[in-house]
């Protein structure tokens, strides 16, 4: 099962041009080691309708990535979700994580975190969780992208993350029509297997990054760094910052991350940065894991 994450920035890469064609085509082309593309493809930053985001336009981006990218069935959801008074029309205005999977979604969970600890500017987050019919069987992935202005908010937020897979993982459903008929209160697969990815916006030597690798306090199982186990030896390899001063003047560095639960870190098989690619101010991280 291969798995992509990647913070677009709305189509905007480090030259100012906004291009999700670019984004799709750099999506299509990447290899994973057993020859194939991405099974399930994990976006942050994509918007509707904020035309300070996208070069002017009201481009519905959900929808024009499900064009570029055929044969995935979409997820988005917002955390931003808003309607300015003056606006003319019904549409609302949204900004949010995406998932496309080759395989079925038998459910999905918008998760909204805490704004706790956010003093002047700050945004709503999320974790967007979906639970995917792999070959392996059903698998919980979930994208997220923190509070970039606030480490106090982020801690909060990753406080929320950890007592969400306990609580999945303590209670893990099987499915079952007798629970609830083919009504809303049918029980649906939700495994406590979880992989977690997105922009996490803290670095691998933060207080964040070692409070999420904590022992669990319940039955969730540890989170395990995809990166160290495979790779231990070397550093994190910079998802963020290349070729983009003005952005990031510190110049290339680590915030995105692929994380597992409950029982997963044994099936980690490969895991990588497309350093080259420059058509976002992030770079697409890939995963592989045994089925």
């Amino acid at each position: 099962m291969n798995l992509l994450s990647w913070n677009i920035q709305a189509g905007r890469g480090p030259d100012g041009v906004h291009s999700l064609e670019r984004i799709a085509r750099v999506i299509a082309e990447r290899r994973f080691p057993d020859g194939r593309g991405a099974d399930v493809i994990c976006l942050q930053e994509v918007a509707r309708r904020f035309p300070d985001l996208t070069d002017g336009i009201e481009a519905d981006q959900a929808a024009a990535l499900h064009g570029l990218l055929p044969g995935y069935r979409p997820v988005f959801r917002p955390a931003v979700d808003l309607a300015f008074a003056d606006d003319p029309g019904p549409e609302r205005r949204q900004f949010g994580c995406m998932v496309l999977s080759r395989y079925p979604v038998i459910q999905v969970f918008n998760h909204l975190l805490t704004q706790k600890g956010v003093s002047m500017k700050g945004m709503q987050r999320q974790a967007l969780e979906v639970v995917v019919a792999a070959p392996g069987g059903a698998l919980r992935v979930m994208t997220t992208h923190l509070e970039f202005n606030s480490q106090e908010c982020r801690v909060h937020q990753l406080a929320q993350l950890r007592a969400l897979q306990e609580e999945v993982a303590a209670r893990a459903m099987q499915p079952s029509r007798k629970a609830g008929g083919a009504g809303p209160y049918a029980v649906v697969e939700r495994p406590g297997e979880l992989v977690l990815c997105g922009d996490f916006n803290f670095l691998p030597d933060s207080e964040e990054y070692a409070g999420l690798l904590l022992p669990p306090l319940g039955h969730g199982g540890a989170f395990a760094d995809a990166w160290r186990r495979l790779r231990p030896a070397e550093p994190h390899a910079s998802t963020c910052g290349w070729d983009d001063p003005e952005q990031w003047p510190q110049g290339p560095h680590c915030r995105d991350f692929f994380f597992v639960a409950g029982g997963l870190a044994s099936r980690l098989k490969w895991v990588d940065v497309d350093i080259d690619a420059r058509a976002s101010d992030h770079q697409p991280i890939l995963l592989a894991l045994d089925a």
